[in-house]
């Protein structure tokens, strides 16, 4: 089953049981995946590009709440947060820590990489082979840590 039919599912579930947090947040992916669907020459949009736009809202609202923790506003960070969860279960699991390092040590012996000096190359390697399997500031820090 597609992502836009699981979404439309979870969707229809949400407006039975009058989830307003839920509706907001499946309404956003949709609304995201019909703009990502219209605005290019390509009828269908494949999974690649689904996930990156799944983890972009959930990166949008992991940030804003994060803006609101600091000016202490809870009442509007628990909503984003709640958001995140909802938009997290259409996300393939996320790697553990562990195995990401081992991921990636995989990688920069592959490439070759020895200094802080390649950390493009790598993270390039690294962003496409684990898309959607892990968090690019994740990624970020693992490459910082086992290159520097």
């Amino acid at each position: 089953m597609s992502l836009q039919a699981n979404v439309m599912d979870a969707l229809k579930e949400a407006m039975k049981s009058k989830d307003k947090v839920a509706l907001e947040a499946l309404r956003a992916i949709k609304s995201a995946l019909l703009l990502a669907q219209t605005s290019g020459t390509q009828k269908e949009v494949d999974e690649a590009e689904e996930l990156a736009i799944l983890q972009r809202l959930v990166k949008q609202r992991k940030e804003s709440a994060a803006i609101y923790l600091q000016q202490n506003r809870t009442d509007l960070a628990e909503p984003e947060l709640a958001q995140v969860e909802i938009i997290a279960q259409f996300l393939p699991s996320q790697m553990s820590e562990e195995a990401l390092k081992a991921a990636i040590a995989a990688i920069i012996a592959q490439s070759g990489a020895s200094s802080i000096k390649d950390m493009g190359k790598v993270m390039g390697l690294a962003s496409k082979q684990l898309a959607g399997k892990a968090d690019g500031k994740a990624i970020s820090n693992v490459v910082k840590q086992l290159l520097g």
